[in-house]
């Protein structure tokens, strides 16, 4: 039984909104990648897009593409390394950078089990960026993702979320775009009324802001972020 040869994983960093400039992503990485004909990707449309803004070498029609989402059965990732037979292959995420608020780390972990040279490549995170800008503690922080749908959960969890962030963790939060302003009642109503939360929204977008309040000013000052990309931060 022959036993495949693996190329290198490249983790590849995409544009964080569609009005970033081309050299919002660095050179470096473009280089780094150009030779690439194979890819695993969170959605191909746009995953295409970012291949066609990075200028590799390849014609589009040449690629080969692997999807790797929130629909993928676990059972499915072993057979993503064929992206890796034979020649290097790299990771594309929706939105900045890979496996971080996104599936692709299932594909890591199986390359680091089996030895393969995994290749993190430098990028923006809107999760590091909002607390960057939030004013709360950057030495001790912690993201957690998407907070539970159902109301009872998603109470509880915001009680704990405010608990940690009062002890000086700052807790880094999303949600997705249509359910923004329901997140922001809730917070509004379940957390104490000094307790501070930061929103960016559409950060990095030249319609972008990161803007930290109480809860008693959010509750007075409604921003608009229905359907608009957000992160949030309690601190």
């Amino acid at each position: 039984m022959t036993i495949p040869t693996y190329g290198k994983l490249y983790l590849i960093p995409n544009f964080l909104s569609e009005d970033n400039p081309d050299n919002f992503i660095a050179e470096m990485v473009r280089n780094m990648v150009h030779h690439l004909k194979n890819f695993v990707v969170e959605n191909e449309k746009q995953a295409r897009a970012l291949i066609k803004r990075l200028q590799l070498e390849n014609a589009q029609s040449e690629l080969h593409i692997w999807l790797l989402n929130e629909h993928t059965n676990p059972n499915e990732v072993p057979a993503l390394l064929k992206a890796l037979e034979g020649g290097d292959a790299g990771i594309i995420s929706d939105a900045g950078l890979p496996c971080i608020a996104d599936p692709g780390s299932a594909l890591v972990a199986l390359a680091q089990a089996k030895n393969i040279e995994v290749i993190p490549l430098p990028g923006a995170s809107s999760m590091m960026m909002a607390l960057m800008g939030s004013g709360f503690n950057g030495q001790q922080f912690a993201f957690s993702g998407y907070l539970p749908i159902d109301k009872a959960p998603k109470i509880k969890r915001i009680k704990e979320l405010e608990s940690q962030a009062h002890r000086g963790v700052s807790q880094i939060f999303m949600e997705t775009p249509y359910r923004n302003l329901q997140l922001l009642d809730e917070l509004i109503a379940q957390c104490n009324s000094q307790t501070k939360l930061c929103i960016a929204c559409n950060i990095s977008s030249h319609k972008g802001w990161v803007k930290t309040k109480t809860m008693s000013q959010w509750k007075n000052q409604k921003p608009e972020i229905h359907k608009i990309p957000c992160v949030f931060v309690l601190g």
